[in-house]
């Protein structure tokens, strides 16, 4: 399923818990990963949440990632129990709207949302189809009463894109196309700490439908060149510079098995069973190493992989 399509029937919220020491975290808790940073873990499952970052500057907040509407909010309730600063900005890491549809919520509350370039270039891409079919699946999102997603108010094409109040430095990078064009990265350099968005992720949630999957494991590369000892992925839990290994892994691994079939002449329909247009099945496995990151969305993944290898492209420039 399309993370921007999750269903709309959530239960009640669930208890927001705050901790303030390092460890995994957990779905609507918030952990501090260094002194004036934060990681809340969105929970993915029941409110189709991203992660977030709350980072400490000396007189505002600068939250990584805008999520749901639903999630904007409770990020922004999680965020005053930890500092009594005002967000200031709001960096939006790609265009998804489990990442960025809380964009008004931010706004309406004071903040600049941010984001590179290819952030926008994507809403005009795919907007406002994807905001309204969403807004007639999701309560939070259709309530804003608003026709299309709201773009980031400021862009860069300049990378890396630097705050430094003298207190700390903040760094906004883009590296290439992988999970979508206009993926963004937050790096902390004096703490080691690097906000992935979905271009990393620790676990069965890669959305692959607007990705450069051939593309995937060289921006990764690109990002382990910084000096890193923790990892703030868009889904699933805080790591180490292990987690960017792992999900660059999954992604070798998924092209080289999926090429090995195309190489034996195997057609699609031999590797993807489908039902209707949905991928259900694959008879492609991967190893144990990389079997954390293969879930229910794995046959499409296969599938957008054997399309992109056989028909030359991108999987993010062929039909949806």
């Amino acid at each position: 399923m399309k993370r921007f399509i999750l269903a709309s029937v959530f239960g009640s919220l669930a208890a927001i818990s705050l901790f303030l020491t390092q460890g995994d975290a957990q779905p609507n808790t918030v952990k501090q990963i260094a002194p004036g940073v934060w990681f809340r873990e969105g929970d993915i499952e029941h409110q189709g949440h991203c992660n977030n970052v709350i980072i400490e500057m000396k007189d505002y907040l600068i939250i990584v990632d805008a999520n749901f509407p639903s999630g904007a909010r409770l990020v922004l309730e999680d965020a005053k129990k930890v500092s009594s600063k005002p967000v200031k900005y709001v960096f939006d890491t790609h265009h998804h709207g489990d990442h960025l549809y809380g964009n008004p919520v931010w706004t309406k509350a004071g903040a600049i949302t941010i984001a590179y370039a290819g952030v926008a270039e994507e809403l005009k891409r795919y907007e406002p189809a994807r905001w309204q079919a969403t807004a007639k699946q999701r309560k939070d999102v259709g309530e804003l009463g608003l026709d299309t997603a709201e773009p980031p108010k400021e862009t860069f094409t300049k990378s890396p894109h630097i705050i430094d109040d003298g207190t700390r430095r903040v760094e906004m990078h883009f590296f290439g196309w992988a999970h979508t064009r206009g993926d963004g990265f937050v790096y902390l350099p004096k703490e080691k700490v690097l906000a992935t968005g979905d271009a990393i992720i620790n676990g069965p949630y890669n959305a692959v439908m607007d990705a450069n999957i051939g593309n995937w494991p060289n921006v990764i590369s690109k990002a382990q060149k910084l000096a890193v000892d923790h990892v703030l992925p868009g889904h699933g839990p805080a790591g180490g510079k292990e987690v960017m290994e792992n999900q660059k892994q999954f992604f070798l691994q998924l092209r080289s098995h999926v090429q090995a079939a195309v190489k034996q002449g195997k057609k699609l329909e031999d590797v993807v069973k489908m039902d209707g247009d949905r991928p259900v099945s694959t008879s492609i496995t991967l190893p144990d190493s990389v079997k954390t990151y293969v879930g229910n969305s794995f046959p499409g993944q296969v599938r957008a992989a054997y399309l992109e290898i056989t028909q030359k492209k991108p999987a993010g420039d062929l039909p949806h």
